[in-house]
């Protein structure tokens, strides 16, 4: 290769064919590199768990929660520190070697599994491509076999984002790591064909379904279920930390250490619906919701006068007069910012108190303004019987749901106008960042619901899902015969991972933008339509149309 870095995995690759020279989240060159050497030897790690699983040796969750947080770390705007991938490769090779090593010698082992990488960033970065270092490892490679084979890795980043906020929790699920480990062992299988992949594939989406359920129980089991809330979106006088990303643990954790300091807790991005969790919401200093989706956030915080903690994914590169008032915790990480380390399973998040304290928050109190949220699954399916009467009344014509992940590509502002666009006698089923784009907007109510159904976090797909299989069972009927139409905007892995579990429950008809996947080859995307019916977004009246008829 004559570029410096080839990544495609995000909706916003440059040129909508990849990036080469930095990437648009702001990953150098450097970086994108360690993260491929880093994925590389998570494909022999995966390889050799597998075998270890094959030959009736048992994986330590330890292995497995180290291997979910590799794969985690390389997803969009998520780490971006070279210090931190130069520690996980070190602990990555001592992870290979042990598993190699429990195993025994075996053979037919495929090239690549038994790579090491030099654990200097130095000689890290300046390692030469090759078979199985990057995504262009070969330009040999059959472009629809790497198509599919980046689609899996993908899904299982985004997969690996679920598992690691579910067993924070206290929920690991051997089953999804042992997919994981196979998953990406077969990465390495050259011979491997378009029908095992796609195959692949569809397993990932039912080891995703597995996941986020998972995720559910983590998060109702230690918070509770969900509740419809107005939640405040204005600003209150006083000092304040703004919380984003997607951990509801840390989140938790930080709201026990400032009860009773005078500070106020906002929530951003895809931590809003943490403000429906009674396990949260008891404590009156999480007060709502600041700002909208994460590509706003540089402006947000431009001259914010709070700290802000990032959890998770989603970080953009901060400015530098913000930089002393951002924090990470967890996956999350750029340098020069402050981390806030996990000591024997805990976290001491005293420098982010202390520098709300020193900023001294909003001067005064806005306008208060609230929207409803907290939409869940145990709220919806209570209300399943009204919902279900609603229909078979006529008052709710058709479900729209509209959500996933929002970017700064022009052309989503179509997930606006459709919202807008979408008839006064059906009902709007949202999740993730995609909501921002019109969660403020009022659009009425439809049966005594609001229209604006807000189910939470994109992991929380899970619970429209359980709704779609609800209402299918009511009507006796497929969810592909219910009045139900999936609109999909898409950013990162997450959503890849959310995209292989609607294909595996077979959702047909699914719109997918503001663009498709530059990893998707025309022929990739041309079985995805013939068998699902997938379509790209068009413009909202012609979508409309052809969706009601």
């Amino acid at each position: 290769m004559d570029h410096k870095m080839f990544c495609w995995q995000c909706e916003q690759a440059a040129g909508g064919k990849g990036c080469t020279e930095v990437g648009v989240c702001s990953k150098d060159a450097d970086v994108a590199k360690m993260q491929d050497v880093l994925i590389y030897l998570c494909k022999g790690i995966g390889f050799y768990a597998n075998e270890n699983i094959k030959k009736g040796n048992k994986v330590s969750q330890e292995i497995g929660e180290f291997f979910t947080e590799c794969v985690f770390s390389t997803l969009t705007n998520v780490n971006f520190d070279p210090q931190r991938f130069v520690d996980y490769i070190k602990e990555g090779n001592k992870v290979k070697k042990e598993l190699k090593e429990k195993l025994g010698n075996i053979e037919n082992v495929p090239d690549g599994a038994d790579f090491i990488a030099p654990e200097t960033k130095e000689e890290i970065i300046s390692l030469e491509f090759g078979p199985n270092l990057g995504v262009m490892d070969d330009e040999t490679l059959d472009m629809d076999v790497r198509s599919l084979r980046e689609f899996l890795i993908y899904g299982i980043k985004g997969m690996g984002a679920y598992h690691h906020h579910a067993y924070v929790l206290g929920k690991f699920d051997e089953e999804v790591a042992n997919f994981m480990y196979k998953a990406m062992g077969t990465t390495l299988n050259r011979n491997a064909s378009v029908e095992e992949y796609f195959d692949l594939n569809m397993e990932a989406g039912k080891a995703n379904l597995k996941c986020m359920e998972l995720l559910d129980a983590a998060n109702t089991g230690s918070f509770g279920d969900p509740e419809p809330t107005q939640m405040l979106i204005t600003n209150k006088k006083g000092p304040f930390i703004v919380v984003s990303g997607h951990d509801l643990r840390d989140l938790g954790d930080l709201l026990e250490q400032t009860k009773d300091k005078g500070i106020n807790i906002y929530t951003h991005g895809e931590m809003l619906p943490c403000n429906a969790y009674p396990g949260l919401k008891k404590y009156p200093h999480l007060i709502g919701n600041y700002g909208g989706a994460w590509q706003d956030q540089q402006k947000e915080f431009d001259s914010l006068p709070g700290a802000i903690l990032m959890t998770s994914n989603c970080m953009m590169k901060p400015r530098d007069n913000y930089k002393d008032r951002i924090f990470t915790s967890s996956i999350v990480g750029w340098p020069e910012v402050t981390h806030i380390e996990t000591i024997n399973g805990k976290k001491d998040f005293t420098p982010v108190i202390e520098k709300a304290l020193e900023l001294g928050g909003f001067n005064e109190d806005e306008a208060e303004k609230r929207i409803p949220m907290g939409f869940g699954k145990n709220a919806l399916l209570s209300n399943a019987g009204a919902i279900v009467d609603a229909v078979k009344a006529g008052d709710i014509k058709h479900f729209f749901l509209i959500g996933g992940c929002d970017g700064a590509r022009p052309g989503r502002n179509y997930f606006t106008e459709f919202a807008q666009k979408t008839p006064k006698d059906t009902a709007i089923l949202t999740l993730a960042c995609g909501k921002f784009r019109f969660n403020k907007l009022d659009l009425g109510t439809v049966a005594g619901f609001p229209r604006i159904l807000d189910c939470g976090q994109c992991n929380d797909t899970y619970t429209a899902i359980q709704v779609a299989l609800a209402l299918s069972k009511a009507f006796d009927c497929g969810v592909n015969e219910l009045p139900l139409s999936f609109i999909i905007t898409w950013y990162e892995q997450k959503a890849v991972a959310v995209l292989q579990t609607l294909l595996y429950l077979g959702i047909r008809d699914i719109y997918l933008g503001p663009t498709l996947p530059a990893f998707v080859t025309p022929n990739v995307l041309q079985v995805l339509v013939d068998k699902f019916n997938i379509k790209p977004v068009s413009t909202p009246d012609d979508d409309l149309k052809t969706i009601l008829g």
